[in-house]
């Protein structure tokens, strides 16, 4: 991960490490918001009354997660072609004029199979951690937290493939099947064991961003629902 770094910066400077912040942003923001809107309404809805504690946790954030993916799947496309070096975009709505001119609307849509495959798991195998590692570290900020980071950790470590798979369809295979892609990247790999290493490049950096993204985002929700009376 350090010499990528260095890389980026001896080739675009300290701003090449910012590429795509803009698309990333225009992701983010609504997707928290309709994660969380959406995490709370389903949770209103009694579940947890029906369902035994850990299928609940599955539920409630694999359903919110698939949701808010499915609607933000352009941003996600955009942001995937900012952050490479194969695209000269000049804004979103640019890159979306683009996509849209070069490749039908089909092109917007590009990775949403493995995206589905990689979020929806991810937020559900997340809940699920989060729930109980509380229940060990506490329900308190500091115990959030904690949750949060390991939840994160063990959550992109299982899903990281289904997010490789999906950067090389909306970078490499554009158009082509993910039964395609996932065929030539394991093609791709050394033959060590199982032959599954190209399925992991770029494991690190992911699992510390998404790690701390997402154990901050669910600190502050929790300090807030508590603080408005949501539960």
């Amino acid at each position: 991960m350090v010499s990528i770094i260095n890389e980026i910066v001896v080739r675009e400077r300290l701003a090449g490490l910012w590429r795509g912040v803009g698309p990333s942003l225009a992701r983010t923001v609504p997707g928290v918001g309709l994660y969380f809107t959406s995490v709370s309404w389903i949770k209103s809805c009694g579940l947890e009354n029906v369902l035994p504690n850990g299928v609940h946790s599955l539920v409630v954030g694999g359903v919110a997660r698939g949701f808010a993916g499915t609607l933000l799947i352009p941003f996600t496309v955009v942001k995937t072609r900012f952050e490479s070096c194969q695209y000269n975009y000049s804004g979103v709505l640019s890159a979306v004029r683009n996509i849209v001119k070069t490749e039908g609307l089909k092109g917007l849509t590009a990775g949403l199979g493995p995206t589905l495959v990689r979020d929806v798991p991810y937020s559900g195998l997340y809940l699920l951690f989060y729930d109980q590692l509380k229940k060990r570290f506490g329900d308190n900020t500091r115990g959030q937290v904690v949750a949060g980071l390991l939840s994160g950790m063990m959550a992109s470590l299982i899903t990281h493939p289904a997010d490789v798979v999906k950067t090389r369809m909306q970078l490499e295979y554009k158009g082509s099947s993910a039964v395609t892609a996932v065929r030539d990247i394991y093609r791709r790999s050394p033959k060590g064991i199982l032959g599954l290493s190209e399925f992991y490049r770029g494991l690190t950096p992911r699992m510390i961003r998404r790690t701390l993204m997402t154990a901050l985002a669910w600190t502050v929700y929790e300090r807030l629902s508590k603080n408005v009376g949501l539960k």
